[in-house]
């Protein structure tokens, strides 16, 4: 008991560990001069908010991912766990897309397809545990959010 105990602890350790990889990789690519540049809607947030709410969104999905692997291991969960790794790559690579090469058409269309990923991740999660699948929402509602914003500000600055 002791011992599984202590591997579930280093496995949510790595799942953290894996989000703050995936968090340094946006802070990487700022958004500088040239988004400071651009017309955006009066809806957008005020940049002050996206650190926390990034931050409190990278925590529930270590949690919600570690809660599947915890419910299901590694083998019953992997294909859940391999949908997941990859909304973590298209997460990451956002920001490069949208704020390293400037390029927000392609960062829509990279966002429209994470927010699919999340989907597709929620719901194999969901066969594990639901409460990881519940954690994922507020992720998915704000890529959802940030996905309208990123296509309003391609269109303005078309």
């Amino acid at each position: 008991m002791r011992q599984r105990n202590l591997q579930s602890a280093f496995v949510l350790i790595g799942f953290l560990a894996l989000s703050l990889i995936v968090a340094l990789s946006g802070i990487r690519f700022q958004p500088g001069e040239w988004y400071e540049g651009l017309s955006k809607p009066s809806w957008t947030p005020p940049d002050s908010v996206f650190g926390p709410a990034w931050t409190m969104l990278y925590v529930l999905m270590a949690t919600s991912a570690w809660l599947a692997w915890k419910s299901a291991g590694t083998g019953r969960a992997k294909g859940a766990l391999s949908v997941y790794l990859f909304q973590l790559l298209l997460n990451a690579s956002w920001s490069l897309v949208f704020f390293g090469w400037h390029r927000m058409g392609l960062g829509f269309v990279n966002i429209v397809v994470l927010w699919f990923a999340i989907a597709a991740t929620a719901g194999l999660f969901w066969r594990h545990n639901q409460v990881a699948t519940i954690l994922l929402v507020p992720y998915w509602l704000w890529v959802g959010f940030a996905g309208v914003l990123n296509f309003t500000i391609w269109r303005l600055n078309a």
